[in-house]
């Protein structure tokens, strides 16, 4: 008879919700019914939800997982070996980001503090401020610039503080909508992404529409940005971005 779909979300430590999601949109359809109607799934149907999961876990979206599971010019060995190199770069990264961790949990236990060097050194080249300059300088315009500088100019410690408590928050919930396997369509994940406009309109500059979509699309394009939000939630900064753009549509 297979497995049920509460035995299939135990194994795979995935909610029944998406489960019946992947069904609804064809990425997975178990392969059989029992006689009362409740969905079956098989050993096939396993090995195809690990390869989902896998591609997930790596931050693909549900559109490309489907698009790469069905291509007929690659085979299942081809899946593993290529899940196998994002995954081992993936690994290298986290492990580079723990080890600042810990070298920065040392230090607080022994009362040193860290050099600007030493506290980003994990960030490799990205720098934030360089980065919402130049955002600001194609998107944002120069008022939107000035603005932003003369804010922030006059944060304090405790300001700074609230501000990427607030920030946290939000990714956090983000990365919880995503594990849940909510659409970046769906009212939730858009009124999330409202909410995250209106943390940069409260913390730094009037953060319109049009500018929003494009750092959206930033997160993506710039590997910097993208390693900052997959740090929470790998996948997250293609979550983010979506949402931004379905919350720009629906306020159109």
């Amino acid at each position: 008879m297979g497995y049920s779909v509460g035995q299939v979300a135990g194994f795979a430590g995935v909610t029944v919700r998406t489960l019946h999601h992947y069904d609804e949109i064809g990425l997975l359809s178990p392969s059989g019914r029992s006689h009362a109607g409740h969905r079956r799934y098989d050993d096939a149907d396993l090995d195809r939800l690990q390869r989902i999961l896998f591609y997930r876990e790596l931050g693909f979206p549900l559109d490309e997982v489907a698009v790469l599971l069905d291509d007929p010019e690659t085979d299942p060995r081809e899946h593993l070996r290529r899940q196998h190199a994002l995954l081992t770069d993936r690994i290298a990264r986290l492990q580079q980001m723990a080890k600042a961790v810990e070298h920065a949990m040392e230090a607080k236990k022994m009362g040193i503090n860290l050099t600007p060097d030493e506290r980003f050194e994990v960030f490799g080249d990205f720098d934030p401020d360089e980065h919402a300059a130049e955002a600001e300088e194609r998107w944002g315009g120069t008022d939107a610039y000035k603005e932003s500088a003369r804010r922030t100019a006059s944060y304090t410690k405790e300001d700074w503080q609230r501000i990427m408590a607030q920030a946290e928050g939000i990714n956090r919930r983000f990365a919880a909508l995503l594990d849940s396997g909510a659409d970046p369509e769906s009212e939730e994940v858009m009124d999330l992404a409202e909410e995250h406009r209106g943390w940069i309109n409260g913390s730094y500059y009037f953060c319109t529409y049009e500018i929003h979509t494009c750092l959206g699309e930033m997160y993506v394009a710039d590997e910097r940005f993208t390693a900052y939000y997959d740090a929470v939630r790998p996948g997250l900064a293609v979550f983010v971005r979506d949402a931004i753009l379905a919350n720009a549509v629906r306020k159109a």
